[in-house]
């Protein structure tokens, strides 16, 4: 039987309940399509809640404390062995157009960085570059999100390519010119927008790809939703802001959490005890900038961002019917983190283990192999991507890859092979480090070096409002949790290679 291909469909920071088929007030018909058509796995979660580190596990099936690109502005070493190699091992073509963000925006030696600052507008570089690159032999990056002053490499210039001359209209300085006063209504033209963009080469890949007959692994990576908020017309315009639930916090529900939940709250929080490296740490400021009128066209954009996002996804669906491979090939639909857009009285992301930020929409679609329309609590997490890719391309992953085999849930989503998540977030070395054990009802958080810490059993309390860490009545099930967590890290060390002698 013929290696199947390999679909990697994600968006950047995307709250998990942001597809239609499960909320109805937002629009998403092909991502509603792959529900229909496949298998939703609604408790997946991430390995980290910021960008570097999560990505780095999809590709390397390693946790973040483990393939070293522990937080961001972090390199994930060259020297890492990732999917994409392996793959490649097995005779698969391997591509990602799109967002990267394996390396950091700056470059500071002895850790340069291809993704740094001093190369994004290396257009002659970029020209002739298109990999390898940490397993994928093809490559079309892009860096920025939105406006973004990062925007260059092969999408700045696919838009002159496209005759798109005034690109820099559209950019913030010093690479463009556009104010960075204007919110939501971005007037960049649909064609030259990256959504356009990822979906046209990623169709482009895929084509030269099936006409050669070769199986690929393709990560089409959107930069989107991740703020700032803009989205080009109609998508700007596309939610009425008075119609949307609009997330807020509940109130006194920070009393019982650790000090840096209940600072966000404050007008002028003084964080500067929790900085190490110098370098700023995301989430740990005051989350009340705000009106009530901003917050609702924030929401309404984000929606409107998933909309046109979904749009692209469509477009790159359409194209497996159209080469006749949509049978043959698993599309995979997740992102790399989710989102705070009010919940919990905070903004975007940080230190902040909510399942708005650790839980991801996760959709498969395998024909004739996963069960069509099937909505599974089947836990997942990211860092399974590499292994369970590697099972269905009829290769072992290697002793040192610690995510899990999904392979066989995939294709029977009534199983499971996973009893709990493990989440990660290290910002700084010691003042900001914390783990998250998520089971099938609780939860619980520890802090490296801290008392204090969160336990919230999301069955009773789904909206995560009651920390129960403190409550004297839940301290045999905390300690009970903490075995758990202690099991499951312990469970998850690496093994480079069996055990192969006596002595």
């Amino acid at each position: 039987m013929p290696k199947p291909n390999i679909l990697l469909i994600t968006s950047d920071q995307q709250h998990w309940d942001t597809i239609g088929a499960f909320n109805p007030e937002i629009s998403t018909p092909h991502l509603d399509r792959m529900v229909k058509e496949g298998a939703a796995f609604t408790r997946a979660y991430c390995p980290n809640p910021t960008c570097t580190p999560s990505r780095s596990s999809i590709i390397t099936g390693k946790y973040p404390s483990q393939h070293g690109a522990w937080t961001l502005g972090t390199k994930l070493p060259e020297e890492e062995v990732t999917v994409g190699d392996l793959l490649q091992e097995e005779g698969y073509r391997t591509a990602l157009v799109g967002k990267a963000h394996f390396q950091p925006v700056f470059t500071k030696e002895p850790y340069t960085s291809l993704e740094g600052r001093d190369k994004l507008h290396d257009f002659e570089f970029w020209r002739d570059f298109h990999g390898p690159f940490y397993g994928f032999e093809h490559i079309e990056l892009l860096r920025n999100h939105t406006n973004e002053y990062l925007v260059g490499q092969h999408y700045a210039l696919w838009m002159e390519e496209k005759g798109c001359e005034n690109w820099r209209d559209y950019y913030t300085a010093p690479t463009g010119t556009m104010d960075e006063s204007i919110q939501f209504s971005w007037a960049i033209p649909e064609e030259f927008h990256y959504n356009t963009w990822i979906a046209e080469r990623s169709n482009q890949l895929m084509e030269e790809y099936s006409g050669k007959e070769e199986p690929f692994m393709l990560w089409a990576s959107f930069p989107d939703p991740h703020p700032p908020y803009l989205v080009p017309e109609p998508w700007a315009s596309m939610y009425d802001p008075d119609q949307l639930t609009v997330p807020q916090a509940a109130p006194g529900e920070h009393d019982h959490n650790p000090p840096h939940f209940q600072m966000t709250q404050q007008r002028n929080p003084d964080f500067s005890e929790y900085k190490e490296t110098g370098y700023g740490i995301h989430g740990y400021h005051s989350h009340l900038g705000m009106t009530d009128e901003e917050h609702r066209k924030a929401v309404a954009t984000y929606y409107g961002m998933v909309s046109f996002m979904d749009e692209a996804i469509g477009r790159i669906l359409n194209k497996l019917d159209e080469l006749g491979i949509a049978d043959h090939t698993i599309v995979i639909f997740t992102t790399d983190h989710g989102h705070l857009f009010g919940q919990h009285g905070m903004m975007f992301k940080g230190g902040f283990h909510y399942e708005d930020l650790l839980r991801l929409p996760f959709i498969v679609r395998y024909p004739g192999q996963t069960p069509a329309g099937v909505v599974s609590d089947s836990i997942q997490s990211l860092v399974d991507l590499a292994p369970t890719f590697l099972r269905f391309a009829g290769a072992i992953p290697p002793h040192d890859m610690t995510g899990v085999d999904q392979s066989a849930v995939w294709l029977a989503p009534e199983k499971a092979v996973r009893d709990h998540a493990i989440c990660e977030f290290r910002h700084e070395p010691t003042t900001i480090h914390q783990k998250t054990y998520v089971g099938q009802r609780y939860k619980i958080t520890v802090y490296y070096n801290q008392t204090y810490g969160e336990l919230f059993d999301l069955e009773e309390d789904p909206q995560e409002i009651h920390n129960l860490w403190d409550q004297a009545e839940y301290q045999s099930l905390k300690m009970e949790l903490l075995m758990k967590y202690i099991w499951a890290e312990l469970g998850k060390e690496p093994m480079p290679m069996p055990r192969v002698s006596h002595a």
